[in-house]
């Protein structure tokens, strides 16, 4: 019965980390369309941003309560799981065409912003200046986003403006008043992510105490899987409803705004330095630059990820699980 406590907390906080994102999501979407701000700049930026709002609740919460492990361990095992679970999923139900010529130059900027938190964590810990250098590549890369949408060619206009149609019907956003409902769905994730990510920070340190593996492994783990279920969540549907582009650019987006906005806010204003797991740069740093990598050949071809691509990316990621908790993380 003791361990009952900690599952039903850890299981509790996701629920409500997740419902939480999802009204960040609407909320934050309305509030766009009634500023009239693109649909698809909106779907870059504010649907990366809410799918990540999980991530980022829980490694603040982590960092403010001592645990800096389990933050820094969340955000990378969150964005090995969003490439070889996420994408790998939605490839094995739909085979992935990759259409915007886009899509290449958002791989690059994954890639910059994976070296620029790799970096930050070669010292035994992220310190708020490093916070603050990432934090201003958050600003730069949106308003990159910003600016690469308003730049668009004819082709990748008519793509963007069914992908645009496709978040509409995604966020249901209505003809209705948007602006009191807007604000009232942001505070109501607010309050959600505040009290999920404390019920997930407990469950999980104590889950961690009593299985007897490190904090960064349940970080790495079952906190990355929990906090990655909202990316899963969508890309699924939209491999589903056969819109593949918004499954890719929701993956890359998220591994973006994890490094930036969420080891990037979390470093900026923690009361410490977030300390560097000892076992990070002896396996999980390297699989995340291996997964990392991966994504240039099987995005930059301008064909599509196959379902076969799609077996291999949940074969590495059963085996990285596998090799996390045989390894023990100590």
């Amino acid at each position: 019965m003791a361990v009952l406590l900690p599952i039903l907390q850890l299981a509790g906080g996701l629920a409500l980390l997740i419902i939480g994102a999802e009204l960040m999501v609407r909320g934050a979407a309305r509030l766009a369309h009634a500023f009239g701000i693109s649909s698809f700049v909106v779907g870059l930026t504010v649907v990366a941003f809410g799918t990540s709002a999980p991530e980022l609740g829980g490694s603040l919460r982590a960092a403010f309560e001592g645990d800096g492990d389990l933050a820094i361990g969340a955000v990378v095992g969150s964005n090995i799981a969003n490439i070889c679970l996420v994408m790998g999923t939605a490839a094995v139900i739909c085979p992935i065409p990759v259409r915007l010529k886009g899509i290449r130059g958002e791989t690059i900027a994954m890639l910059i912003a994976t070296a620029a938190g790799l970096i930050a964590m070669l010292g035994p810990s992220v310190h708020r200046i490093e916070g603050i250098v990432l934090t201003a590549g958050l600003i730069l890369f949106t308003l990159r986003a910003y600016l690469s949408g308003r730049r668009a060619s004819p082709d990748e206009a008519s793509e963007l403006a069914r992908a645009a149609k496709e978040l509409d019907e995604e966020l249901s956003v209505g003809d209705g008043p948007r602006l009191p409902l807007s604000i009232a769905l942001l505070i109501a994730g607010l309050v959600m992510l505040y009290f999920g990510s404390g019920m997930l920070v407990t469950g999980a340190t104590v889950l961690a105490e009593m299985i007897g593996v490190s904090s960064a492994v349940i970080g790495l783990s079952i906190v990355a899987f929990g906090t990655s279920v909202p990316e899963l969540s969508l890309s699924v549907v939209a491999a589903l409803r056969k819109q593949p582009d918004i499954a890719i650019g929701n993956i890359v987006g998220s591994n973006v705004f994890n490094i930036l906005c969420v080891l990037g806010l979390t470093a900026l204003i923690s009361p410490n330095a977030l300390p560097v797991p000892a076992e990070l740069w002896r396996r999980d740093a390297w699989v995340l630059i291996f997964v990392s990598l991966a994504c240039l050949p099987i995005l930059g071809r301008m064909r599509h990820v196959s379902r076969l691509e799609g077996v291999v990316l949940l074969g590495l990621y059963a085996g990285y699980m596998a090799a996390l908790f045989l390894m023990r993380g100590e």
